[in-house]
């Protein structure tokens, strides 16, 4: 099968999705798939043959623990730079059997490039343009699931500068800061204090002054991957130090992750329950991994959930799929069977 694997993009994950991509490739390659990788903002230099063979570029395997700087990026590309495809990107996908998705983040996961490719015709791995669509949006998400799991309360605003004395003063701490529509905790804070507050809405500017603000929870960070509409083990986040935010995802040595979580039977009991039924209340397919916090009486709070999750080797899903005997190069055979299926079925 000759697949195109879509990676980067325009994305404050783009490095992360690079990484992503380039392990995707090398392991569609070892089960004798045709696999080419290619930057989905810089696209390239022509759509022939050899891009199915080309080799994977070192530099794309290294995770950089720093978020880029789209405006550098975006600057960086030679002519007009507005589209989110680069050249020859959806003539690459027109040549291929399947793309799979090795995007995350605000390029990827919010639906639009899926949405092109089921207009043009051309299959692609893991959830539907629309429910990728809306599980982007914690605001959203949040009021589609409130009445199916538990989740903090929370509040969404939109402001400006001069809004942020306001929202400050009148806020009840702490609070857990997030950006409504960004993934892999770009931008996300917890505020226990009024200063804290007003950076993270400060920050908050940056990533488009549309935040929601949510009720803390004091817990345990614990991770549910959804396969083929299956719940796989959980995984527990134990941070050396913070919450599992980016910098804590990205460097290495950071957080401390177990799998299966040393949890009560009962516990992962409810937490796969909850997995699946937020997965189903959005109408996903193939694979996603939802983001809990469980307190000390055992229950679980939802948090948001990710429809392309990574999925590098080390990753969070592939570990809870390693933990029932599905190795790496088996778990992206599966996605490439499932999403194909999928997409007959209209899902």
């Amino acid at each position: 099968m000759k697949i195109v694997v879509l990676a980067g993009g325009l994305s404050p994950e783009r490095n992360v999705s690079l990484s992503t991509g380039a392990m995707v490739t090398e392991a569609l390659r070892g089960l004798g798939h045709r696999a080419g990788l290619v930057d989905l903002f810089f696209g390239a230099e022509e759509a022939d043959e050899g891009f199915f063979d080309a080799p994977v570029p070192e530099s794309f395997k290294k995770v950089s623990r720093e978020a880029p700087d789209l405006e550098q990026v975006r600057a960086s590309r030679p002519g007009d730079s507005r589209s989110m495809f680069g050249p020859h990107v959806l003539e690459l996908c027109q040549m291929a059997d399947l793309a799979f998705l090795a995007l995350h983040g605000t390029c990827g996961e919010d639906g639009k490039v899926q949405a092109t490719l089921e207009l043009m015709g051309i299959p692609y791995t893991g959830a539907g343009y629309l429910g990728s669509a809306i599980a982007m949006d914690k605001d959203l998400t949040k009021r589609l699931v409130a009445d199916v799991v538990s989740t903090p309360g929370w509040k969404t605003v939109e402001y400006k500068a001069e809004d942020i004395d306001g929202l400050v003063e009148n806020a009840r701490l702490p609070l857990v800061v997030k950006p409504v529509a960004s993934g892999s905790s770009i931008g996300v804070s917890i505020a226990y204090t009024a200063d804290e507050l007003r950076k993270a809405l400060v920050d908050g500017l940056e990533l488009g002054g549309r935040t929601v603000l949510e009720e803390y929870i004091k817990g345990r960070e614990i991770q549910v991957g959804i396969l083929e509409d299956k719940a796989l083990p959980s995984i527990e986040i134990i941070p050396k130090e913070g919450f599992y935010d980016y910098a804590n995802k990205y460097q290495p040595g950071a957080a401390l992750e177990v799998c299966p979580a040393e949890i009560p039977a009962q516990t992962e009991e409810k937490l796969r329950a909850a997995a699946l039924r937020v997965y189903e209340t959005l109408g996903l397919s193939v694979y996603s991994r939802a983001d809990f916090i469980v307190t000390s009486d055992g229950e679980p709070w939802f948090l948001e959930i990710n429809t392309l999750p990574g999925m590098t080797p080390t990753s969070l899903l592939p570990q809870e799929a390693a933990a029932v005997g599905i190795d790496y190069q088996q778990l992206c055979q599966r996605i490439v069977e499932a999403s194909l299926e999928a997409r007959r079925q209209g899902r």
